[in-house]
């Protein structure tokens, strides 16, 4: 068994601008120690691809990939939209959502030597970011719903439904593209987070001079607020603010979903 991740490798990719074979290779031969792996690179000569890791990778674009119940989002990170824009960067990140979807994260493997070679011919710091593989539920279906600027992916989101349909989940996606929720429940929410704002909030009623009584329906109000901000089951549904998501799924339920943007 390696000493290391595949999470290991793609920090290790990231943070050198090596390609994943290299990354590997570096790792393999580290015994899976960081430092010394990113010295065996640079003492391989891939000092001068490492350089271009200086070099943030700010732009890029997102795209969602299908295969049978199962989607995913794969990030291809650039330094400039010129070549997040150009139709190899797109078709290339399009694909690779496509393979991770089909065979998972590892299979990304199989295109490491095409990833270099658009990276030295573009002169550019290219690097894969986040990448999110989701099933469906048995009882349940998956799908994604992807914003485009300018012909690029720049929002992609995936949800997982249970006891809904493919169209139910779009429409969800389609959501929370827009309102960037961080969890699906309040029980999500870490209870360390809550007692924060609990206690932010009830300063600021003192603060402003509210009467004791009146200050628990305060704080509750605002603490509601706060939870509509984050949390999915509890927002205004985009489509139609008379309901929450809540509301709008009915008997169906969301078990997972995840989201990727350009820039953040």
């Amino acid at each position: 068994m390696p000493a290391f991740s595949a999470k290991d490798v793609q920090t290790l990719r990231q943070s050198t601008g090596v390609g994943m074979l290299d990354a590997k290779k570096a790792l393999e031969e580290n015994e899976g120690d960081f430092d010394k792996s990113v010295v065996w690179l640079r003492e391989q000569g891939l000092a001068s691809q490492a350089k271009r890791a200086d070099r943030e990778a700010t732009e890029g674009a997102v795209a969602i990939g299908r295969a049978g119940r199962v989607a995913s989002i794969v990030q291809l990170r650039s330094e400039t939209d010129f070549v997040a824009k150009s139709d190899e960067f797109k078709t290339m990140v399009s694909e690779l959502a496509d393979l991770v979807a089909a065979e998972g994260e590892s299979a990304l493997d199989t295109r490491a030597a095409d990833l270099e070679d658009m990276k030295t011919r573009l002169k550019e710091n290219i690097s894969i970011g986040q990448v999110i593989r989701i099933e469906a539920p048995a009882d349940g279906a998956v799908d994604g719903y992807l914003h485009l600027q300018a012909g690029r992916g720049v929002n992609a989101v995936v949800v997982a439904v249970s006891g809904g349909s493919e169209q139910l989940a779009h429409d969800v996606a389609a959501h929370i593209a827009f309102a960037r929720p961080s969890y699906v429940s309040r029980d999500e929410v870490p209870e360390a987070d809550v007692a924060t704002e609990r206690e932010t909030v009830e300063k600021i009623a003192r603060n402003e001079g509210k009467p004791e009584a009146a200050l628990p329906k305060i704080i509750e109000g605002r603490l509601n607020g706060w939870y509509k901000e984050r949390v999915l089951l509890d927002q205004a549904y985009i489509k139609d603010e008379k309901q929450t998501v809540a509301t709008f799924l009915g008997t169906a339920s969301v078990t997972q979903f995840a989201q990727v943007v350009i820039g953040d």
